[in-house]
Order: C-alpha cells, then structure tokens, then sequence
C-alpha cells in the first residue's frame, strides 16, 4: 500500500521516477521496487527523504498506508460476511429480515438505555 501512495504523490507532484530518484538520492530501481510493492518496508530514513521531496509530512504518508489496509481489511470483512451469509443458505431478498432484526435490536438497546 506504502508503494501505491508514493506513485500517486510522485504522479500528483509532476515527478517522474526518474526524478523522484534524482531529488531523494535513491536508486530508481529501488523506488520503482518500493512503488510495485516488491519492497514493502522501507527504511524510516528512505521514507523521511521520500516525504520530504514529496512535500508530504511523513506521519501523512505513513498513515495514508495505515488508512488504505484498514479499509481493505474492513472490505475484506465484509466480503468474508456476505459469503458466509450465502453460503448459509440467506439470499439477497431474505436481507430485509435481519435489517428489520437489526432495527429492533437498535431500538431495544436506546429504550434500555
């Protein structure tokens, strides 16, 4: 995820890959492994100098990584529910039951409040 954040700064700033490796002191084949997501863990330092030249703040960078594989974990999630949903036997038109379900447990618990 790291990799797909550096691409889309570096392509939003103007910068090829070429001169993103010239303005941070890194080798183009590196920063070209770290944006395909072949080298997932680059160092604090080679991000601080990426973060940097990129005019981002590093915890921004850090955390626009953080916030993407939360998202897809919850997408996972998610998926990982519908399927177990189908595979229970529950199709598409059997969801308005458990929203109704779902409503009145809702309710339930403001009233116990």
């Amino acid at each position: 995820m790291i990799g797909q954040n550096i691409s889309s700064l570096r392509k939003q700033r103007g910068y090829t890959l070429s001169e993103l490796s010239e303005r941070t002191g890194i080798s183009k084949s590196y920063l070209s492994n770290i944006e395909r997501n072949l080298k997932q863990n680059p160092s604090i330092h080679v991000m601080e100098k990426i973060a940097e030249v990129l005019k981002v703040d590093l915890k921004l960078l850090l955390k626009i990584a953080v916030d993407a594989e939360t998202s897809h974990q919850l997408d996972q999630e998610w998926m990982d529910f519908i399927i177990d949903l189908k595979q229970s036997g529950i199709d598409k038109e059997r969801i308005h039951e458990f929203k109704i379900l779902i409503e009145f447990m809702k309710w339930h618990n403001d009233k116990m409040k």
